[in-house]
């Protein structure tokens, strides 16, 4: 593949001045990427104790996760392009504030009515964490070194997941469903006061766009390039969150296995997404992030085929899990190099942008979920999906983004 000019713009090292350390800021975004994610994972458990304490039956406790999902999604299609017109640093404030505040309603909540409404809000709140955690990052950093941010901020995203649903069960068990609210406003309040003293503005006066979403909007969409980066995005997202929706069910119910070793599984599935992660902060810069992005895509879907050709054949555990660890590994190397391409051209539009690629992922889920499960959970239906999904988006970045980028250039 010859060298693309956008790949060559991308390997030029982001300013000094630009990059308050590398470390420091990865943390500090990453926690604010998770922080919205995380009031899911971490009341989990407590579901079937919140459906009988508000006498509201399962899937209406469940609706409480999915109105939050939605909020998470949509919520970013407005906090974004706010934040190219006022600056980043105001808008976050004020979602985590609101967050804050809203995670106390829920943890006083009355009803199962008045739960639901304050979930869909505290959703929209936190969405600014995860728009604008990948907005600052371009602020801050461009090209490989963007990529190696994101990374960082991928391992810390990758880890929530392992860490949430065990503390909340230990909570609930201690101070129940709306003690776990009280801590994720606490949570909140924690933040608010790192994100005010450890994250200054990102984006200068000067770099400000005053004109209004709907018409970055219609720029970004009118763009070839980034729409093809976004189609790819959107159908990962739909295959991971069929992952997330389907795994407990396969691994419990179709294999038997105990909810300690499910939770072993699920566990292992994202270290490997934080090894991939970091193998390709690794090899970036020698690489170059356009190779590490379609190299990771199509071993991902070479791995999701390879783990339905198993469950197929009727081949067992095994032979399901191992396609299953590398499947997570290839896509820890994916979305770095993916986000970082999708902004290369865009740093002034980057949270309007940011805002479309995150709404592409979360807007997926409460579809998808649902549609997956309507025969029933299983393996085949499950691998089935991922295989699908996997491989539309590994077509769609051969034939629709690699053309554009090849048709950019070449040094």
């Amino acid at each position: 593949m010859k060298r693309l000019q956008t790949e060559a713009r991308l390997v030029e090292p982001a300013l000094p001045e630009k990059r308050p350390g590398a470390l420091r800021m990865a943390v500090v975004l990453g926690l604010l990427e998770v922080f919205g994610p995380i009031s899911m994972d971490l009341y989990l458990p407590a579901l079937p104790q919140l459906a009988d304490d508000l006498r509201a039956g399962q899937s209406l406790a469940q609706a409480t996760m999915s109105v939050c999902m939605l909020g998470l999604a949509f919520g970013q299609l407005v906090v974004g392009p706010l934040s190219d017109r006022f600056g980043r640093r105001r808008p976050l404030l004020a979602g985590i504030g609101l967050f804050t505040v809203l995670s106390a309603v829920c943890a006083f909540a009355p009803s199962i009515e008045v739960l639901l409404a304050a979930r869909f809000l505290q959703g929209l709140c936190g969405s600014a964490g995860i728009v604008l955690s990948l907005a600052v990052a371009r602020d801050l950093a461009e090209g490989v070194e963007l990529v190696r941010l994101l990374a960082l901020l991928t391992t810390v995203g990758a880890l929530a997941p392992i860490v949430a649903p065990v503390i909340g069960g230990q909570l609930a068990a201690v101070i129940g469903w709306r003690g776990i609210f009280g801590v994720l406003a606490g949570i909140g309040a924690a933040l608010l006061l790192v994100a005010a003293t450890a994250l200054p503005e990102s984006l200068p006066p000067e770099a400000r766009h005053p004109r209004k979403g709907r018409g970055e909007f219609r720029i970004l969409l009118k763009d070839p390039l980034f729409l093809g980066f976004l189609l790819v995005s959107t159908c990962g997202g739909a295959a991971f969150f069929t992952y997330l929706a389907s795994i407990s069910f396969v691994l419990q119910d179709g294999f038997s296995l105990s909810p300690q070793l499910f939770s072993a599984c699920f566990a292992a599935n994202a270290v490997m997404s934080v090894l991939g992660a970091q193998v390709n902060r690794a090899a970036v810069r020698r690489v170059g992030p356009v190779r590490m992005y379609v190299l990771g895509t199509t071993f991902t879907a070479a791995a999701a085929v390879a783990m339905l050709a198993a469950v197929a054949f009727g081949a067992g555990l095994a032979a399901l899990l191992i396609p299953l660890a590398l499947l997570m590994f290839a896509g820890g190397t994916t979305q770095a190099n993916g986000n970082a391409l999708a902004l290369a051209n865009h740093g002034q539009r980057a949270g309007t942008a940011a805002a479309l690629l995150g709404t592409s992922s979360f807007a997926v889920g409460p579809v998808v979920a649902p549609l997956v499960s309507l025969g029933g959970t299983t393996p085949l239906s499950m691998s089935l999906t991922m295989a699908a999904a996997y491989g539309v988006a590994t077509v769609l970045l051969w034939l629709a983004v690699l053309p554009r980028l090849r048709r950019s250039g070449s040094d």
